[in-house]
């Protein structure tokens, strides 16, 4: 029975043209499928919220502040009455739109607290406010900003929030505003939408400019074959079957979706250059068909396994506690995958049908006077170095050794940032206008804790609310003030929160829909708005764990519970997700790969292309500290992205050694000609993977330009450790096992 192998070669040799259609029948079937894949933001792409703590932050984002829009009213003359006037035509005009819950504003305590009639001065109109601020979210008495808050219904799909949103614009942009007033629409739905549309053209200006930078490498380094551009085509083909398998399993584009495509093109470019040079190599040496052959099973099964240890590397993310990160694995996986399994068919298919003759080799003179080329004489500097380190293989391995020992304790001294504004652009527009939203409304700032009850509204429980934050207030100098509806009762009330139940009945009719909203959901829950000061994440972690310890301390009214959650506990508790998990998916990343080149070669020599992977991890660690380059959602990945892609180089020249051993060749030489063989085309893939990476240090997002240039300096490390580090190796695993077989043959005598 046929291998795999043999049965594709043989197809490629006698079937040519029919294996041609089907591959483009499949790429234009994939093309049809990437269509419909859409942007993903939102709180599910960072927690799993079928977890207890994520289905509590969906829930909060959900019920208290995703589905609001808030419309940001600047100005010199904000509670000029004309300026009131124009915020009651935008309120009923947007109340009547479809998918509109409620609207709060400044208007609300005009029809509250004198009769639904706009004052006729700024005076009036400021007095009401000061004295009743705590009913309108964001009230400002300087008279400089004013809010409006605008509830969608809940539950929308992305598709009909978006439409809602962008109805919202358009009854803004029919209204002029008085002169000196500027709205702004802003709050996390127009964040979400602004977001999803900078991260689309993003990753059509990272993907273009990836392959891009990879055109101009394969003109300068891979300019000693024919058709030096196949491999940037081969890979274009590779992406598009990847996003074609997005579009058909429903992913969504995330940010670190986005980040494994520039992955996949690197790794990519990689086999498609290793197809063709082994291709290239062996029509020199006899027909197209031998070539053909030779190709897809001798480079075709030594990738294979590669492929399999890379897609490993990424599996062990399917571990973090990020939902994005496991997107980012699944992505990677598939994209190599496809990248392999096009590389494998499309290289011998063209140049079955192209007839592929090779170039003649543009000679160069050495000190000998005679002519050999610039990839030859490259070619025997390689195997140069690689016999000298492969006889001094003791030496290297202790002074790279020693450097990545140094790694280990300093990977855990690197600094975890997982605060919002590090991930986004800070001058996209969203950004700017949240920024001034938190300023108003200490939003970007703001601890929430959701009490539920049997009736948040009983007196007993108004009161524990109430008294628990004034305690918080009082221990904690950076909580600046807490708002819930028990303290707007109390504000309603002069001051002292009521305890008969008629009259907070009497009261709560009062409060504003929108208002009741933000604190209150139905009858059973209830949030405390915690402002603080402006604090570093870090910092805000700190004292998010000191409140939980007191939350636990103080004594809960019989039947009330209280739980911390949104957005703050959100990217905090990431901190401690990364730091537990980075190092477990980092063993488990090795242990798959290593179990995995176990069963194939069924020899303990089968950790010999872990070794520099190791090297490399602790390498990163070094760099990352030195450069004073920080640990975030995406880094977080870099350990397992680093085993999948120098397992890839490292595994190859493994493979290529075994083959030359198998021919009869002495270690030495084995390794020599292994490297001088297989070392050129894994220097031009991995320096063409740099360009594409490189790719990623242009975005404007902060943690997409961080992510692209520690893995420019991981990749060039893998590169290293394949062509330095792993002649090393194998010459001391050889010795070895020499010495083993001669102890084992001196004692059978």
């Amino acid at each position: 029975m046929q291998s795999p192998f043999a049965f594709l070669a043989n197809s490629i040799i006698n079937h040519p043209k029919t294996v041609a259609a089907v591959v483009i029948g499949v790429i234009l079937v994939m093309m049809f499928f990437a269509s419909g894949v859409e942007m993903k933001t939102g709180t599910e792409t960072y927690t799993d919220i079928t977890t207890p703590s994520g289905s509590l932050i969906y829930h909060y984002e959900n019920t208290y502040k995703s589905d609001s829009v808030i419309l940001m009213f600047e100005g010199d003359a904000v509670y000029m009455p004309e300026t009131l006037d124009y915020i009651r035509d935008l309120s009923n005009d947007i109340e009547n739109e479809y998918q509109v819950v409620s609207v709060s504003s400044i208007i609300n305590l005009v029809d509250i607290y004198n009769g639904g009639v706009i004052p006729g001065s700024e005076v009036e109109i400021k007095s009401i406010v000061s004295k009743n601020k705590e009913l309108i979210p964001g009230a400002s008495t300087t008279g400089e900003m004013t809010l409006m808050s605008v509830v969608v219904q809940p539950g929308l799909s992305d598709s009909a929030a978006t439409a809602a949103l962008n109805n919202i614009r358009s009854v803004v942009a029919a209204h002029s505003p008085p002169p000196g007033i500027s709205v702004t629409v802003t709050g996390s739905a127009a964040f979400a939408d602004e977001m999803k549309s900078s991260m689309g053209s993003s990753t059509g200006m990272l993907i273009g400019l990836a392959m891009l930078l990879m055109v101009v490498a394969m003109a300068f380094l891979f300019g000693h074959v024919r058709y030096r551009f196949l491999p940037v085509l081969i890979v274009m083909m590779g992406v598009i079957v990847s996003f074609g398998m997005m579009g058909a399993t429903g992913t969504g584009l995330t940010m670190m979706v986005m980040a494994a495509f520039p992955v996949m093109i690197g790794i990519g470019i990689d086999y498609a250059i290793q197809f063709q040079t082994r291709f290239d190599e062996e029509v020199r040496k006899g027909s197209i068909d031998d070539a053909v052959y030779t190709t897809v099973t001798q480079s075709g099964s030594a990738v294979a396994i590669a492929m399999v240890a890379t897609s490993l590397g990424f599996v062990a993310l399917a571990t973090a506690p990020f939902p994005m990160v496991v997107d980012f694995g699944v992505i990677c996986v598939v994209g190599v995958l496809s990248c392999y399994l096009c590389a494998l068919v499309i290289v011998p298919t063209f140049g079955k049908l192209m007839h592929y003759r090779p170039l003649d080799p543009k000679p160069h003179k050495n000190g000998n006077g005679n002519k050999i080329s610039m990839m030859e004489r490259y070619d025997i500097l390689l195997g140069k170095v690689a016999g000298w380190i492969a006889n001094h293989p003791v030496g290297v391995l202790l002074l790279v050794g020693c450097v990545a020992m140094i790694g280990i304790p300093l990977d855990d001294k690197i600094v975890i940032n997982t605060e919002e504004e590090a991930m986004v652009p800070p001058t996209m527009p969203a950004m700017v206008s949240m920024d001034k939203l938190g300023s108003a409304m200490g939003s970007t700032s703001t601890i929430p804790l959701v009490v539920r009850g049997d009736d948040i509204f009983e007196p007993d429980t108004l009161e524990w609310m109430y008294a628990f934050t004034e305690y918080e207030k009082q221990k904690h100098s950076e909580i600046t003030g807490a708002t819930s509806i028990a303290s707007i009762l109390a504000s309603m009330n002069g001051g002292v929160l009521p305890q008969d139940r008629g009259e907070i009945a009497a009261l709560l009719k009062l409060v504003p829909e929108g208002t009741m909203s933000r604190y209150t959901a139905g009858q059973m829950e209830a949030v405390v708005e915690f402002s603080t000061e402006a604090l570093d994440l870090n910092s805000m972690k700190a004292l998010l764990d000191e409140m939980r310890e007191d939350l636990a301390w103080y004594e809960n009214d019989p039947g009330t519970t209280g739980v911390f959650t949104g957005s703050l506990a959100l990217f905090g508790d990431m901190i401690d997700g990364i730091k537990e998990s980075k190092s477990d998916m980092n063993l488990l990343g090795f242990g798959l790969i290593f179990a995995f080149l176990l069963l194939i070669y069924r020899k303990a020599t089968a950790i010999t292309p872990i070794i520099p992977i190791i090297m490399i991890v602790g390498w990163n660690a070094v760099i990352m500290y030195v450069l004073g380059l920080e640990y975030n959602i995406l880094t977080a990945t870099l350990g397992a992205m680093t085993i999948g892609v120098a397992s890839e180089y490292t595994i190859l020249i493994m493979e290529r050694y075994d083959e030359e051993r198998e021919r009869g060749l002495s270690c030495h030489d084995a390794i020599q000609t292994s490297i001088q063989k297989i070392g050129t085309a894994i220097t031009i893939s991995g320096l063409t993977t740099v360009f594409g990476f490189s790719a990623l240090t242009l975005s404007e997002f902060p943690i997409m330009a961080n992510f692209g240039l520690v893995t420019v300096i991981t990749v060039a490390f893998s590169l290293v450790g394949a062509i330095m580090v792993m002649p090393a190796v194998l010459a001391l695993v050889s010795q070895i096992q020499d010495w083993l077989a001669a102890r084992k043959s001196a004692k059978a005598f």
